[in-house]
């Protein structure tokens, strides 16, 4: 058996009991029941993650995976090809969004060359190049199922270690000029809405341009007809390095019981792919903003999921998860801190359950 299908079909349950004994918990903390909304949601989800109603995080850390895309050759982003190379080596200058936030946040970031369009020298850069960008989705498939699956083995790769680093919060991000155009192509094609409700300017279009980047994400659709029950086929035909590393990344956090939050659109688009290869992923996956990105709210209702934060943001980078690290470890520490009814001496049959049903 494959390190893909060994992960895949080791994903386990979220466990119920400890859920429930968090929910018990949280319920008796002094404060209306369900007051604290979606931290309360969270906590009593890392519960079932990792099987203990208290938990603390150690070590967190955002992994970026960076690579080109062929449908550049289309001219379907305002940006060159080479910002990747350049945005990739800036990050380890500290300079980045997602290092300033990363920062604040007090998380590590690794960054992950899967297919730069070229070679850079960075102390820290993880090297798994499967090849300098992938092939033109327009005119063919963007990969071969070999290296899609390569791919995904790669984000596995990186978590596990990450894991045996004792890494227990982890987030996700990329660096790709030209992968919105293949996350709204996957998106497409798993669910068949249209260009209009998929594709957004990316990184800033002219109206002209946006118009025929739709145009080219159709074509590649038409010419590529990928299998919307097939995940692998869907990233083969239609996807990126970047978006297979990253379904890899949330594959392998599912397995390894550890918590990986979700960024924007783009690294929706792996969560998504993830979750269709193996529906158990949902319970290991935290979203953090909604992505100004048009097809991210169709993108996260396909999972289920809400975002926790509105912030109009559309940088991706794993910008978001830094941000969310904060609200999740928020939550981590009303379970472990606040008092019970009994602690703070108040009681608790006065108080009514103010949750929505």
């Amino acid at each position: 058996m494959g390190k893909f299908q060994e992960i895949v079909e080791g994903i386990k349950p979220l466990d119920q009991k400890a859920m429930e004994e968090a929910k018990a918990r949280m319920d008796n903390l002094i404060k209306p029941i369900g007051s604290l909304g979606r931290l309360e949601d969270i906590a009593i989800q890392l519960a079932g993650i990792t099987g203990r109603v208290k938990n603390k995080v150690e070590k967190k850390c955002t992994v970026v995976m960076s690579a080109d895309n062929g449908v550049m050759d289309e001219g379907v982003s305002a940006a060159p090809q080479v910002v990747t190379l350049i945005q990739t080596g800036n990050m380890f200058k500290g300079i980045c969004g997602i290092n300033v936030l990363s920062r604040v946040a007090g998380s590590d970031i690794r960054v992950v060359d899967i297919g730069i369009n070229g070679e850079i020298d960075c102390p820290g850069l993880i090297s798994k190049k499967i090849r300098k960008g992938t092939s033109n989705m327009a005119k063919g498939p963007a990969m071969t199922r070999e290296e899609a699956i390569q791919a995904i083995e790669t984000g596995i790769e990186v978590v596990t270690q990450l894991v045996e680093e004792g890494y227990d919060l982890l987030g996700t991000g990329e660096m790709g000029i030209g992968n919105t155009s293949t996350s709204s192509a996957v998106l497409m094609s798993f669910t068949g809405c249209s260009a209009d409700v998929a594709v957004g300017k990316g990184a800033g279009l002219t109206e002209e341009d946006f118009t025929k980047k739709k145009r080219v994400i159709a074509e590649a659709l038409k010419v590529n007809q990928p299998d919307p029950h097939d995940p692998i086929d869907v990233l083969a035909k239609v996807g990126g390095f970047d978006i297979a590393g990253l379904v890899g990344c949330f594959l392998a956090a599912a397995y390894h019981r550890v918590p990986i939050v979700i960024d924007g659109f783009i690294s929706g688009v792996a969560a998504l792919t993830a979750y269709k290869i193996n529906p158990l992923v949902k319970g290991y996956l935290i979203p953090s903003h909604a992505s100004a990105e048009p097809g991210y709210d169709y993108m996260i209702k396909q999972i289920g999921l809400e975002p926790l934060l509105l912030l109009k943001m559309r940088l991706g980078e794993g910008s978001g998860c830094p941000l969310a690290f904060n609200v999740i470890e928020g939550a981590l520490a009303v379970m472990n801190e606040m008092a019970t009814f009994e602690e703070g001496a108040i009681a608790s049959d006065t108080l009514v359950d103010i949750r929505e049903e």
